[in-house]
């Protein structure tokens, strides 16, 4: 359990998300309104929204200024924006593999802003950015913020830390370049130093690599990365500093590790057990798995200069990772919506929930992974992940009904983010 420097650090942080939202009163016509709790549609509803905050949900039409404006969407399903939680918005535009190499690391940032609003267009209105070098996306988060550039609520990590040579480490080069990435730290001590560089720079949670991955070099998918003394002292400094843990974990031994670590949730979660689920049960940690990104990967890796390695491990991951996913579900784990967006393109982060469907999920379950579950994980769940009065006008809607057909929040048609009408056909 995080401690009440975390409750503050959620409020004040919550205080600046607020930043953009119009001031003027906006009224919703709401046709059919979903609540994402229980599963039940309102039908016939008035959302009032006034500085970004919904002001009440009514069946009558509630009184408003003269010079509010009048939203009609009484032929649409409204419900909550949807909440991404494993991405990686601040990228170079390329598709090539190794473009980052090659170009100025200020185009990442760059594409962080284009990638943002392609996300928030597609009715992503928070995501977590679990991984950016030099804190690129905390300046985009505070750009955002700031009613700057348009994008989702962002909860940012920084620089994922990894150990020397695994998966959050940079292995393309030879020894000459001296190569190394910003979050690579080993043992205790130097894991809580690097976790108190990443607080001082303002990141929001805290990611490690606790196995090896797909898309680095040199690494064994499965392998665990990081000692059980090293993973402890990781996740007891940010939960100490009010930081939630999200561990990158596909194989066996590093998920159990990181699970009874004290970690928040575990991304990938690719090869568990009987044994791996009854402990996230236990422990109550949550599951981010990105089970639609293989079939990209596989369809378009080559063609984008993936490395046959890198491409092998993905055939070697995607089919065991969703029978993993299917486990995890039939025994009732706590699942987000984690796509792995920046893998495959920005704004196709809908597309996991209908394969969170074919592989378990009720259309409800997977609409929940993506509000109220993300929500608790983050700690915002007083403020984003349903429409009620008090929260924040995060509001999506689709002209059919996605507790039919799920894949219908691929093409939605309205987007409001804070108060603010971003996308509306």
């Amino acid at each position: 359990m995080l401690t009440s420097l975390s409750r503050l650090s959620v409020a004040l942080l919550l205080i600046g998300l607020s930043h953009s939202a119009d001031a003027a009163q906006t009224l919703i016509k709401a046709g059919h309104v979903i609540n994402v709790v229980t599963g039940k549609i309102l039908d016939d509803q008035w959302i009032k929204v006034e500085n970004g905050v919904i002001i009440s949900v009514t069946a009558d039409k509630p009184k408003v200024d003269k010079d509010a404006k009048t939203v009609d969407l009484s032929n649409q399903y409204v419900m909550p924006g949807l909440m991404d939680m494993h991405t990686h918005v601040v990228r170079g535009l390329s598709k090539n593999f190794f473009d980052g190499y090659f170009q100025s690391p200020h185009r990442a940032v760059i594409g962080g802003v284009v990638n943002a609003k392609k996300t928030l267009m597609a009715g992503v209105t928070t995501i977590r950015n679990v991984g950016a070098s030099d804190f690129q996306d905390v300046a985009l988060r505070n750009a955002i913020n700031a009613g700057e550039v348009p994008g989702p609520r962002m909860a940012v990590s920084g620089p994922a830390l990894g150990i020397t040579g695994g998966h959050c480490d940079s292995n393309s080069l030879n020894h000459g370049f001296k190569e190394k990435s910003g979050g690579v730290a080993d043992g205790p001590w130097a894991v809580r130093q690097k976790i108190r560089e990443n607080v001082k720079y303002q990141v929001d949670l805290i990611k490690f690599c606790a196995t090896g991955g797909v898309f680095s070099k040199g690494t064994k998918v499965g392998q665990r990365q990081y000692t059980m003394e090293e993973m402890k002292a990781i996740v007891d400094e940010a939960h100490t500093h009010g930081r939630h843990v999200a561990a990158h974990a596909h194989g066996t031994e590093g998920i159990a590790y990181a699970i009874e670590a004290g970690v928040d949730s575990i991304e990938h979660a690719s090869f568990l057990t009987k044994e791996t689920i009854a402990l996230a049960k236990q422990h109550g940690t949550v599951l981010s798995m990105d089970i639609y990104n293989t079939e990209y990967t596989l369809a378009e890796g080559a063609k984008n200069g993936v490395p046959q390695e890198n491409i092998d491990k993905e055939k070697q991951v995607g089919t065991k990772q969703r029978e993993s996913f299917s486990m995890a579900v039939k025994a009732g784990v706590n699942i987000v919506m984690g796509t792995d967006a920046g893998i495959y393109p920005h704004g196709d982060n809908a597309k996991q929930l209908s394969r969170m469907v074919k592989f378990g999920m009720t259309p409800l379950q997977a609409l929940q992974s993506a509000t109220i579950n993300s929500a608790k994980l983050l700690s915002w769940q007083d403020k984003v992940g349903v429409i009620k009065a008090g929260f924040y006008a995060d509001i999506i809607a689709t002209s059919d009904n996605p507790l039919q057909d799920v894949s219908v929040l691929e093409q939605v048609s309205f987007v409001m983010k804070g108060g603010t009408i971003y996308k509306q056909q």
